[in-house]
């Protein structure tokens, strides 16, 4: 060890330095340290503490939509939870008494197509095993999905009732299902009914709006002639006429009954006269057309030259009968021309062919006029055995044989000098088209007897679910034009699915009258034996069980339909809300955007025809996640971001600061680099919790001054921490969070890490334990603690809770505490008014300092000396600021100046540096008079005037001696 004489001067006083000291360690290590965490929280019962805290406070209740439980999560799930559980954590830390019930969706085609996958690969046909058995292997592929997400979730830091946590397929919720299924029964709104539904060919079942994803595919389109028949236009303009439709669906065909016209729109008959080589159509046809689509029509079928023989309005079509063009291959109908007010020019010919099993449109019009509605296609998509010339054809590759047959009834025609019909054009179209977003497989529109929800009648349930949204608040506000559009649009709610497992419809239908059984007795008794034993009692027990005394069961039908799963999700309010202390309506309701059309419809519909009343106060929606470049996730692009990759790579704070950081009412964007980028911005609020945590070593609330007595400079910086709070506050009420979190993130980087650390360093380092200054500093550090770490709380779930018990003690948690609640003193609008024209000009003097840093003239910004030239004006306003200790310099003088016009208190002006008024100077920069001070740097002619300590100045001379 060397001895005093050869000891560097300046390590003399370094001891006496009050150097920062935290056990908070710089590097964070997440994914190490984060399920340490969360062991801790499970052994101390943190969650039991937190529910006796919160004994008698008001409660909170956001009710969790349920996913389904059918694989590992994917980063959407992340996004949904996280925004949930940073609402929840900052409602209970703002004294609520949160009510949180996580739940899952256990039900329907996401389960059953991964159990049905399973029996494919072992060769096994799900049809022969039987009901009760297939359902058993569902529920256990449910369950064990369920526990997988749930310690998924948990990883997130997610927190919630988990142990209370609520499943559609628990024997109470399907009974609870059941018996919602019976208020509609009873109250009139439940009905069967034949209706054209979204079917999936490949899943054999009825699908709703929001099982729907849409694909571009490549269709046959075709121009097709109707021959007109009966012909009651005047002068008999239509005479060996033909009615040309265009259809993107050629297999729908077989199916058409009608054609519809558009009473307002003008038709041509044109003459065909002079024809490509390819072309179909014979010289001389004459075609009935939209007079708008003329030119087009002429281009698709190939005709060079044509004249057109009459011009009527659309009106005149009234009473117009065509001959079906396959007439004579089993299509012997006529087919009535028929005024549809959904008929446009905007694309085909003007003239729209309906088929009635294959449309909404189609079924409305033809059921209107008393027309039949076929069922010619089966439910895996083949026409059935009756049906002429197609039999047994699935629709997906019925393109060329009915094209084939369309131009064999084409020549058919022709030979028989009959006017045109079948086929005219033949052409392809790529567009947009629905799919089943479970397969991934095309849908088709397809008429089947399925169970509705009236949506009009006398429940008026439209009408009241639009009534009710008026008294539900929207993050953002913009959002309700978009359920409400919904609403006011959708047909009667088709909730029947013909698939195993799920709820069934458990109703009984009188065989003798088609009448649906609607008694109160037999519905009951059908709830409480599910609540005993579950929905497969409903598949095990003899229907007179059900049906009680006096009714035979041979005449009534059993009902094996399952209920469709977004009718079983919207009614989890039913066995979930108004339960055991939780809110009825709900505080909230929070979803992606997707669940306008799924979720929050079905909950507000389901909730207003059996309550009355929307099931929720308030309805938060996010966006979609997309990848860094903004395309969907998708594993063909390799662009999936897993929450598991992240958590074990970064930790889940990172992944919950990316939530908060971005603009979820937007369409939200993840990937490495924004995730690097989290993870700097995260560094940085961690350095700022270590920093204020080793400034505080070893401070006690007797150290602490009081408001009155603190400086300006504390003053001001607890009137930003007064805006803040204020800010959270008003995220709290009103659930809008976007942007709070970044401006916290800037509080901590700007106003505190690069402004208020770095002036009153020296004061905290180098000032006696008794100085004002450094006691005020560091009571508003203790401030600072206690709102930083209880304020990043709900979205750095684990970093504060490390900032929390790294100063009181591993006995303790930040989650059992609530927000730091500014005092209104704080608030100070002048003083405030007054430190940012402070700070701005101070920006200008740094410039200068950088500048001549870089200059060479000085080293550090401590071997300056700072000449800050004032107005009187100036002078009024920042004279009594200390720039020495403000700029960090050793010394500065302020010059007056006379007859020279005011900058730094202009607000244009002092924010700019360049283009100043000439007359007035700008901050000077020289070097410092006298000798470095070997304990705080300070250069200063005092130092070396103390015999005692002559290497320092007079503070640091005074602290050492005392």
């Amino acid at each position: 060890m060397p001895d005093s004489k050869s000891q560097d001067p300046q390590d003399r006083y370094r001891d006496t330095v009050f150097l920062p000291r935290t056990s908070f360690p710089m590097r964070g290590n997440l994914p190490t340290r984060e399920p340490e965490i969360l062991a801790r929280w499970e052994s101390m019962g943190l969650d039991e503490s937190i529910i006796e805290a919160d004994k008698g406070k008001p409660v909170f209740t956001l009710h969790d939509g349920p996913p389904y439980a059918n694989g590992h999560l994917h980063i959407g799930h992340a996004l949904n939870k996280i925004n949930k559980d940073v609402i929840n954590r900052a409602q209970r830390m703002n004294g609520a008494r949160v009510r949180y019930v996580p739940g899952w969706d256990c039900h329907g085609l996401p389960i059953e197509w991964r159990v049905e996958e399973e029996y494919r690969k072992a060769g096994k046909n799900k049809d022969d095993v039987p009901v009760l058995q297939f359902r058993a292997e569902c529920r256990e592929y449910a369950r064990r999905w369920l526990d997988i997400q749930a310690e998924e979730f948990k990883r997130l830091g997610v927190q919630g009732e988990w142990k209370n946590r609520y499943a559609t397929m628990d024997f109470s919720s399907e009974s609870a299902i059941v018996g919602e299924i019976g208020k509609f029964l009873l109250n009139g709104g439940l009905y069967r009914g034949l209706r054209p539904v979204m079917w999936s060919p490949v899943e054999k079942t009825a699908l709703a709006e929001a099982e729907i994803e849409y694909h571009d595919i490549t269709s046959t389109t075709i121009h097709v002639a109707f021959p007109i028949e009966a012909d009651p236009t005047p002068g008999q303009a239509l005479q060996g006429t033909s009615a040309v439709i265009w259809t993107t669906t050629p297999w729908t065909i077989p199916a058409n009954r009608a054609i519809a016209y558009g009473p307002e729109i003008a038709y041509v008959v044109l003459r065909a006269d002079i024809m490509e080589e390819n072309s179909l159509v014979a010289p001389g046809s004459r075609f009935l057309v939209a007079e708008e689509r003329v030119s087009d029509f002429c281009k698709q079928a190939g005709i060079q030259d044509h004249h057109i023989l009459y011009t009527l309005p659309g009106e005149a079509l009234e009473g117009t009968i065509c001959a079906h063009p396959l007439r004579g291959c089993g299509y012997e109908f006529d087919v009535p021309m028929l005024p549809g007010e959904f008929v446009t020019t905007d694309a085909g010919t003007g003239l729209v062919h309906m088929a009635p099993a294959h449309g909404q449109d189609d079924f409305l019009l033809t059921r209107q006029y008393g027309i039949e509605v076929p069922e010619l296609v089966q439910d895996d998509g083949t026409y059935a055995p009756w049906v002429p010339h197609f039999a047994g054809i699935h629709v997906f590759k019925a393109a060329d044989p009915v094209c084939n047959a369309l131009t064999e009834a084409a020549q058919r025609w022709a030979a028989n000098g009959n006017a045109a019909a079948g086929l005219v054009a033949r052409s392809s179209i790529v567009h947009s088209y629905p799919h089943s977003w479970r397969s991934r497989k095309p849908i088709i529109f397809r008429a089947t007897p399925q169970w509705f929800i009236r949506m009009d009648g006398d429940q008026a349930l439209r009408r009241k679910a639009l009534d009710a949204l008026a008294d539900v608040t929207f993050v953002p506000e913009a959002a309700r034009n978009r359920l409400t559009s919904m609403i006011e649009q959708r047909p009667d709610w088709c909730i029947s699915r013909q698939r195993a497992w799920g709820v069934p419809i458990a109703v009984f239908v009188e065989k003798s009258t088609g009448e649906v059984l609607r008694d109160p007795a037999v519905m009951q008794r059908i709830v409480d034996a599910m609540a005993e034993h579950g929905a497969d009692i409903w598949y095990s027990a003899d229907p007179a069980t059900f049906l009680g005394e006096g009714r035979d069961p041979a005449q009534y039908e059993q009902v094996f339909d399952i209920v469709d799963v977004w009718f079983e999700s919207g009614s989890t309010h039913s066995f979930v809300l108004g339960q055991d202390g939780l809110n009825f309506p709900a505080d909230l309701y929070l979803e992606g955007s997707d669940q306008h059309r799924g979720w929050f419809q079905s909950s507000l519909l389901e909730s207003v025809g059996t309550r009355g009343v929307a099931p929720m106060k308030a309805i938060v929606t996010n966006g979609f996640v997309l990848d860094e470049q903004g395309r969907k996730m998708s594993k063909s692009l390799g662009n999936v971001i897993a929450p598991k990759e992240v958590t074990d790579k970064l930790g889940a704070d990172i992944l919950r600061l990316w939530v908060v950081n971005s603009d979820s009412n937007e369409d939200l964007r993840i990937g490495n680099e924004i995730l690097k980028q989290q993870g700097e911005l995260y560094r940085r609020l961690r350095n700022t919790l270590r920093w204020l945590l080793g400034a505080l070593d070893g401070f006690t609330p007797e150290e602490a001054v009081p408001f009155e007595q603190l400086p300006e400079l504390e003053r001001y910086i607890l009137h930003r921490l007064s805006d803040l709070g204020g800010l959270l506050k008003q995220a709290v009420q009103t659930h809008q969070w976007v942007g709070v979190y970044p401006m916290l993130h800037g509080f901590c980087t700007t106003d505190l890490s690069a402004f208020y650390f770095d002036v009153r360093k020296d004061a905290l380092y180098c000032d006696a334990p008794s100085s004002l200054r450094r006691r005020a500093a560091r009571t508003v550090l203790d401030i600072l603690h206690r709102a930083l770490a209880t304020w990043l709380a709900p979205v750095l779930v684990f970093t504060a809770e490390e900032a929390w018990t790294s100063r009181f003690g591993e006995e303790s948690s930040v989650h059992l505490q609530t927000f730091l609640e500014p005092d209104p003193a704080w608030h100070d609008t002048a003083l405030g008014e007054r430190w940012n024209r402070i700070r701005a000009l101070r920006r200008v003097i740094t410039t200068e300092l950088e500048g001549a840093r870089r200059g060479g003239v000085i080293g550090s910004s401590l071997e300056a000396r700072l000449s800050l030239p004032l107005t009187e004006q100036e002078q009024a306003v920042f004279g009594d600021v200390d720039w020495a200790e403000l700029a960090i310099v050793s010394q500065a003088d302020i010059q007056l100046l006379t007859n020279v016009p005011s900058l730094y208190i202009d607000d244009s002006a002092t924010t700019e540096h360049e283009g100043v008024v000439s007359a007035h100077p700008g901050p000077g920069v020289g070097e410092a008079e006298g000798s470095k001070c070997l304990r705080c740097w300070r250069v200063l002619p005092e130092v070396g005037s103390q015999t005692a300590h002559p290497g320092l100045c007079l503070r640091c001379s005074d602290v050492v001696t005392a």
